[in-house]
């Protein structure tokens, strides 16, 4: 099997890799990637917006985003062409090798959700010129376009929608890793972990292992074509919550300290996971604490 993944330097990709088995292409500008491409790999650097071949894949996945408020923000033109020309680009590749298609959407799509846990039919509540709209707007417009393409050509996509994954090799730079990289980080290094509002916004965290489960099943699983399935936890955690539990698993003496609250940031997010497992057979398997464990005991490692 022949698989194109875009983006695939990145944490997400580079764990879903190694559970692949074939030739296998990876497309990405490493504007966001920092850790060691795999061994079994074709690297081509480029931008997926720009590039262009005309070899034939089985399999194309498109990852390539940047996932991170702190970097999306300070980019917003560069996030929004890769799911925008990025997709489309991804799309007629795909089209071209009757391959099937899965695109890496976002939770974001749901925005200041009002239904909490959040099913796939939930249409979204999303300010669509606010500063978080070059993500989750982009990410709104490639799942319009992929559904398009699935309408109008037939082609075989698969949508998933995944929330707050973390693990090993998330980006441990606090300056741009998400929640869950920054506290670990600033925990590690004894300095006050910063939350962006009074900590009670809540969000669902799913560990990687459980992510590429649910991954490889949308993959390579009959009956899929055209499906949208949130890949999730449904329990929510308050931030507040999960810095202090950070500091308790880190022995850290660090403190916390309260930001001013990020524009639309979602007050609530845990994902309706119902579908996931009455289409796949998959929950997720790994408690909060143990992932966090065992993504501390990572960071140490390369924090020495």
């Amino acid at each position: 099997m022949k698989f194109l993944i875009t983006g695939g330097a990145g944490f997400l990709g580079s764990h879903l890799i190694e559970h692949l088995d074939g030739e296998i292409t990876l497309v990405d500008d490493l504007s966001t990637a920092k850790y060691e491409l795999p061994k079994k790999v074709k690297f081509i650097r480029q931008k997926i917006e720009n590039f262009h071949t005309d070899e034939k894949f089985d399999y194309v996945i498109h990852l390539a985003a940047r996932p991170s408020p702190e970097d999306y923000t300070q980019h917003p033109v560069e996030t929004i062409l890769s799911n925008s020309l990025g997709t489309y680009n991804a799309l007629e590749i795909a089209r071209k090798s009757d391959a099937v298609f899965l695109y890496t959407s976002s939770s974001e799509i749901y925005g200041n959700a009002e239904i909490i846990p959040t099913p796939e039919d939930y249409w979204g509540k999303v300010n669509p010129i606010g500063v978080r709209s070059c993500y989750d707007e982009s990410k709104r417009f490639s799942e319009a376009l992929i559904m398009a393409y699935y309408r109008e050509y037939g082609l075989d996509t698969r949508i998933q929608r995944p929330f707050n994954v973390y693990g090993p090799r998330l980006r441990e730079d606090g300056s741009y890793g998400r929640v869950i990289s920054r506290f670990i980080y600033q925990a590690l290094k004894g300095e006050d972990l910063t939350i962006f509002g009074d900590g009670n916004q809540t969000r669902a965290f799913l560990y990687v292992d459980d992510w590429i489960e649910a991954t490889l099943k949308i993959l390579f699983m009959n009956g899929l074509k055209g499906e949208v399935i949130n890949i999730g936890s449904d329990k929510e955690t308050r931030i507040i919550d999960l810095a202090n539990l950070i500091i308790q698993l880190t022995n850290s003496k660090s403190k916390i300290k309260l930001l001013p609250p990020r524009q639309d940031d979602p007050p609530r997010r845990a994902a309706d996971i119902s579908k996931a497992k009455k289409l796949l057979n998959w929950e997720p398997k790994t408690s909060l604490e143990e992932g966090l464990k065992k993504t501390i005991d990572w960071f140490k490692s390369v924090m020495k």
